[in-house]
């Protein structure tokens, strides 16, 4: 396996579907897409160096045109959770491909597992976007300070980004001071962006007003370390979401209970559907561009407002609007990625690109070497990943080393090794055992492949 490439048929050119290409595609594999739109294909082909398929994702014909006999994986991440269902189902029967992932949308679906099984639509792992990001959103909240909020061995260690600020505990002193400053809580500076470019992060590291800190710690002491960096902030209590469909309706359900939430949506049939079906939450009927709205709801007194409509403009302009009306904290959600580099860190304080938020969790099937968690940082410019040890000392080039000793590429730092239910924050000497999860930071993403590598398992460990 190690060094080949790795057959995958993606089967919808949408937003997931082009995002996951391209991630793949810079990692040199051997990538096919299908769609049923000639246009999305061929703006994939301009792209990049891949093939595409026209027909339809489910019949087995233009399966077998896009390569399915001999392809390693399919990611079948068509809006259409059926015909996905159809297409892993047909691999397995008709191909026999090893890997299936498969994007389901609907909650019924996702509430009975055993439709899932190999005797019935034979589906590996399944993805659910909108389940993913309402998650990612509801951590923002929570921690109203934090850029980016990430979870690791099945959350018991927490990555949280944030940005130093002009009076900062932090700002104009070396990294190893962050030790004196918070010597109850053992946590580390994983990774630092200073206007985009990654710096490495050193006891001698001075931070600057603007750094943007990757901070790792156990997730019981995360806020911790959260509120020594950022002393001002106070917990959010009101919050207000633009726009009713699936996201929005998702994130109000997950918060009505711990905050007050109001909710925008523009269609009068959807606003009497969600004020049937959520409890607590006060549903408004109108246009969240609207200032008079805004202003009408108290939009000043919202500690965080979320812009989740189908639409890039609206979002950017809600957003724009809301902050500029007084709300605390301004998240936006944006569907093309060239805009979500546009106003990210601008006046509007997070811009969440759907399709980046939820790459991670297919790019940890696809990753070569056993990786349980694959998150990518800063929009796709970082990852982080979690990487678990196998082996011995003999099979394996990381088990039995210290951290300071593991040939790492410049640029990647080990953060946390979790042991069992152990945390421990990764120091020069600590030494990785078998079966440990490391989760390590990666400032650029052709370091990939050697990161692989380092956690392939060398073929005296199966003989």
């Amino acid at each position: 396996m190690e060094g080949a490439q790795v057959k995958i048929v993606i089967l919808g050119a949408g937003q997931v579907g082009a995002s996951v290409a391209e991630n793949l595609v810079r990692e040199s594999n051997d990538i096919t897409v299908v769609d049923i739109d000639p246009a999305k294909l061929q703006i994939l082909q301009d792209r990049f160096d891949l093939r595409t398929v026209h027909g339809f994702a489910s019949h087995p014909e233009v399966l077998r045109q896009a390569g399915m006999e001999d392809a390693d994986m399919l990611l079948a991440v068509t809006q259409s959770d059926e015909v996905n269902l159809v297409a892993c189902k047909l691999a397995h029967t008709l191909f026999n491909t090893p890997t299936k992932i498969a994007r389901i949308r609907c909650t019924e679906y996702l509430a009975h597992e055993g439709l899932f099984s190999p005797e019935n639509f034979a589906v590996d792992y399944i993805i659910s976007p909108e389940e993913v990001l309402t998650d990612y959103i509801r951590k923002l909240i929570e921690y109203p300070e934090a850029l980016q909020v990430l979870d690791f061995a099945d959350g018991k260690v927490r990555l949280a980004a944030v940005r130093a600020f002009h009076g900062g505990p932090l700002v104009g002193r070396e990294l190893q001071y962050l030790r004196k400053h918070m010597p109850h809580i053992d946590t580390r500076v994983a990774a630092i962006f200073r206007q985009n470019h990654p710096i490495i992060p050193e006891g001698k590291t001075v931070i600057e007003a603007g750094d943007e800190l990757f901070l790792i710690a156990a997730a019981e002491n995360i806020r911790a370390v959260m509120r020594e960096m950022r002393r001002r902030d106070k917990a959010a209590k009101r919050v207000m979401i633009a726009g009713g469909g699936n996201i929005g309706r998702r994130l109000a359900r997950s918060l009505e209970h711990q905050y007050q939430v109001k909710l925008i949506d523009h269609n009068k049939k959807n606003s009497e559907r969600l004020a049937a079906e959520l409890s607590s939450t006060l549903i408004l009927f109108g246009d969240a561009t609207d200032p008079d709205l805004l202003q009408a709801e108290n939009v000043e007194d919202m500690d965080v407002f979320c812009a989740l409509t189908n639409d890039d403009e609206n979002n950017i302009m809600a957003a724009l609007l809301a902050k500029r009306m007084g709300a605390r904290k301004v998240i936006a959600l944006i569907n093309r990625s060239a805009y979500v580099d546009l106003v990210q860190g601008g006046q509007i304080d997070i811009a969440i690109s759907p399709a980046q938020a939820t790459i991670g969790s297919l790019l940890a099937h696809v990753r070569r070497g056993d990786m349980a968690v694959v998150h990518s940082l800063r929009r796709g410019a970082a990852e982080a990943l979690e990487a678990i040890a196998h082996g011995d000392a003999k099979t394996s080039k990381v088990v039995g080393k210290r951290v300071e000793q593991i040939d790492l590429p410049r640029g990647a730092t080990i953060g946390a090794v979790v042991r069992g239910e152990e945390v421990l924050i990764a120091h020069h000497d600590t030494v990785i055992e078998s079966e440990d999860h490391v989760i390590i930071f990666v400032v650029n993403k052709q370091m990939i492949s050697k990161i692989e590598k380092l956690f392939q398992v060398g073929i005296g460990f199966f003989g």
